[in-house]
């Protein structure tokens, strides 16, 4: 039993079964036993490896997307570049290293990384030694001002609520104990009046045993509110369907490979597929514009990266244009199991920016079933 399995034990014995939200909420950001506190996640020896990991080609492109934002809201002497969840740092590092083909750019980015975890502000440290980042635990806390940001594999992360069909309504799903003491999932015998609210986006059938996502995270909210009001754009990249759906997505990854969510808390990541249909929703609710989602292999491509990558393989060997080519089919490979059809990118904006780059006028947001 891992110390945070003891302690979330405790905690439903005291005061009953915790909603899936607390429970994933804790496995991730507990401030002492959590995921995220203790460890840098990614790499081989982590427990999955992100497109920034992969390749320097999507930093690049990304930091080439935000100088032609950055342009657009009209090239603002002072700007705020945040990032929500950046891992290593990799992600920034590379845009920064091509946004420097426009110095304006980086003397007005001011940059702002929202990272709770220790470790990795350790590790982003070391990839932006000399750029001298701001960190945050929460959006709310980056000054005010126009805003570019971008998060990549940041949503998915986050906290979800579930709820399943059953003969009254929406029943919502918590975490509690079983005979032997073993962590085990069961459901709340109220009907929830949340899950009903939720339900409404959902094309029917709505049959017995179906599960309904919901985050719960406030951010989304939060950042179109900073958006409408304050001016920029953001690009949200992740797994997860365009429509609202049904299904049970909670997954947890262990060493690369798929574990029990309720097995070894604390010592394994959990995700949940993101709804890019209610973000979408939320951020126009916020007075935000929404403009996708698009596949990320259709938004690299639109970026060029099929350019970039035969310009990296100028003047290398056979085994290092082998390895592009398998990064360049990893990020944007049109496979219904490849990172380019799996992963979305949905932008958000200021209702004055404008369409924005890499998205047509005609990719406004619109409910995929209307």
């Amino acid at each position: 039993m891992t110390p945070l399995e003891e302690e979330i034990r405790a905690l439903i014995a005291a005061e009953g079964p915790m909603p899936v939200s607390r429970y994933m909420a804790l496995c991730l950001g507990h401030p002492r036993y959590g995921y995220y506190i203790t460890r840098d996640p990614l790499g081989a020896k982590g427990d999955f490896t992100t497109a920034p990991e992969i390749s320097q080609m999507f930093g690049e492109l990304l930091g080439l997307w935000a100088v032609a934002a950055w342009q657009q809201m009209g090239s603002p002497d002072a700007f705020h570049l945040v990032e929500l969840g950046p891992g290593r740092g990799t992600l920034m590092a590379d845009a920064l290293r091509a946004a420097r083909l426009v110095p304006a750019f980086g003397a007005a980015a001011q940059v702002h990384l929202v990272e709770t975890s220790p470790a990795l502000r350790e590790r982003q440290a070391q990839a932006l030694a000399g750029i001298e980042p701001s960190w945050h635990d929460r959006l709310e806390e980056v000054p005010p001002g126009p805003a570019i940001v971008i998060a990549n594999e940041f949503f998915d992360a986050l906290p979800i609520s579930q709820f399943v069909r059953g003969e009254g309504g929406w029943h919502e799903r918590r975490v509690g104990l079983g005979e032997g003491g073993e962590l085990v999932l069961g459901l709340d015998p109220r009907p929830s009046p949340m899950g009903e609210a939720l339900a409404r986006h959902v094309p029917p059938p709505h049959s017995h045993g179906a599960v309904l996502e919901h985050l719960e995270s406030g951010v989304a909210g939060a950042l179109g509110a900073r958006l409408a009001a304050q001016g920029g754009a953001a690009l949200v990249i992740d797994y997860g369907y365009a429509a609202s759906g049904l299904g049970d997505t909670l997954q947890a990854l262990r060493a690369h490979r798929f574990a029990d969510p309720l097995e070894a808390p604390g010592e394994a990541d959990l995700t949940a597929h993101v709804d890019f249909a209610a973000l979408a929703r939320t951020v126009m609710a916020a007075g935000a514009a929404a403009y996708g989602p698009l596949t990320q292999g259709d938004f690299l491509v639109r970026l060029g990266i099929v350019q970039r990558a035969e310009r990296l393989q100028q003047n290398t060997n056979a085994s290092q244009r082998k390895a592009i080519t398998a990064a360049l089919n990893r990020l944007a490979g049109t496979g219904k199991d490849e990172m380019g059809a799996l992963f979305k990118v949905l932008c958000l904006c200021d209702p004055l920016f404008g369409t924005p780059p890499g998205f047509g006028a005609d990719e406004a947001f619109a409910e995929p079933d209307a």
